[in-house]
């Protein structure tokens, strides 16, 4: 049977404030490479610049996250979480290193061809993300809520740095040839930098931590077949005959993901509605759609940084306990609220200036960050560890899917107002028609 340390209770085993540090670089290294790539759109609205490029390398990005996401979601029993995070974390290492082989190789020159490639790694980030987020969530909901909320403050914390050195590089490299390649380069870079990180962390440091053996060995201990290779790596004998007679016999008595999901439709709707709104709005919106102010083309960046700072702020918030949102209901009610920004933020674009657009912006992060947390923490409570784990991955499967379904409506953003004005211009102000073709003379800008 499996070893469990001691029988000592969480809060007296040692590694939980090393355990939540971990789990703060495992979230930021999950995001580091893709907010890179958000960050830097104005290098790639630079290089293609008829591409689209924030709304279609997100639009890339999303389904083949969703898609794998699913893959895994439904199949999280029969899978080494181990394996399948260690092999996440590679998948990141490797597109962020050949991002950078793919601009020398090509010299930072723009056409079909480089972008094709650029969106092919960014389809790889796509499958990462899914492996990792999924597997890091699941793997934690098992655990303390304070390492998930470790996780999701290292997944916005990775967007507020990367914001944050955005605006130092283009402050530093501004005046240079070549300056906004080189900062790319530079944040590439790091950025492969860090999921190497993430990569040593999680394969040899985390399954170590006193407190994570002791879930894990709670968690096999109820039948979780998950956990099987990282007690292993953390020294953890177990007898695999009993074992695996135990599990078959716990295997029955935990909740289906089918039963799990209905018990917690709310949740995973909540997640849906969140993500659905923030991705109709963020990036694209805020790079093509908002116009031209007095920080010229420090605009957009500006309104990126005041989403991830807030959006980083907001999740730690949720510790304070008379700002934690516990009711269902209430959470339901203040998610739904949000979609008062869809109107605000049209009106804004239109008739506001960029000060009433920064807090908009900031708003829309504060709002995103302390919900997510909120969800995420309260959802796992009351079930066993393999149901927590499952629970965990359809969860992330519904946030991912709230970020397909936003990034996708982010096109109406264009093709409504064109094509509302192509309508309106199809009759003259005297009643007589047009021709189609004049009616569509111009593109639609901002």
């Amino acid at each position: 049977m499996t070893i469990v340390e001691g029988g000592d209770s969480p809060s007296r085993l040692q590694g939980k404030v090393s355990a939540m540090i971990v789990c703060w670089i495992l979230g930021f290294g999950s995001l580091v490479s893709w907010n890179s790539m958000l960050t830097i759109g104005d290098y790639y609205y630079n290089l293609f610049p008829n591409y689209h490029p924030s709304r279609v390398l997100t639009l890339v990005y999303q389904p083949f996250a969703f898609v794998t996401m699913a893959i895994l979601a439904y199949n999280e029993s029969k899978i080494n979480t181990r394996r399948r995070n260690i092999f996440g974390y590679t998948l990141f290492f490797a597109s962020t290193f050949m991002l950078i082989v793919l601009d020398l190789a090509t010299s930072g020159r723009g056409g079909i061809g480089p972008f094709i490639g650029i969106c092919s790694f960014v389809a790889c980030f796509g499958v990462a993300d899914a492996c990792v987020q999924g597997g890091i969530v699941g793997d934690l909901s098992f655990m303390l809520p304070e390492f998930i909320q470790s996780f999701f403050a290292g997944l916005a914390a990775s967007g507020a740095v990367t914001s944050a050195l955005r605006l130092i590089t283009k402050a530093a490299f501004d005046k240079f040839d070549n300056g906004l390649r080189k900062g790319t380069m530079l944040f590439l870079a790091i950025s492969t930098f860090f999921e190497f990180l993430c990569l040593l962390l999680y394969t040899y440091y985390f399954p170590k931590l006193p407190i994570v053996k002791y879930f894990r060995s709670k968690a096999a201990s109820e039948g979780a077949k998950t956990v099987k290779a990282d007690l292993v790596a953390a020294g953890i004998q177990t007898k695999d005959s009993f074992l695996q007679h135990e599990d078959n016999a716990r295997q029955v008595e935990r909740l289906s993901n089918k039963q799990l999901f209905l018990q917690n439709i709310d949740y995973a709707l909540d997640l849906y509605l969140i993500y659905v709104l923030t991705l109709s709005i963020f990036p694209g919106f805020l790079y093509e759609n908002t116009g031209e102010h007095q920080l010229g083309t420090w605009y957009p960046l500006v309104l990126i940084a005041a989403y991830n700072v807030w959006d980083l702020i907001s999740r730690y918030l949720p510790l304070v306990k008379f700002l934690k949102i516990e009711s269902r209901k209430g959470l339901m009610i203040a998610i739904l609220s949000r979609f008062l920004l869809i109107p605000a933020f049209y009106f804004t674009a239109k008739y506001g200036d960029q000060g009433w657009m920064i807090l908009l912006v900031s708003f829309l992060g504060l709002t995103n960050g302390h919900l997510t947390v909120c969800v995420m923490t309260a959802a796992p409570k009351g079930y066993k560890g393999p149901e927590q784990n499952a629970l965990g991955n359809l969860l992330v499967l519904f946030l991912l899917g709230g970020i397909f379904s936003g990034v996708s409506l982010d096109w109406l953003w264009l093709i409504g107002p064109e094509y509302s004005r192509a309508l309106l211009k199809l009759f003259s102000r005297n009643g007589n028609m047009i021709s189609r073709e004049d009616a569509f003379d111009k593109p639609y800008v901002g």
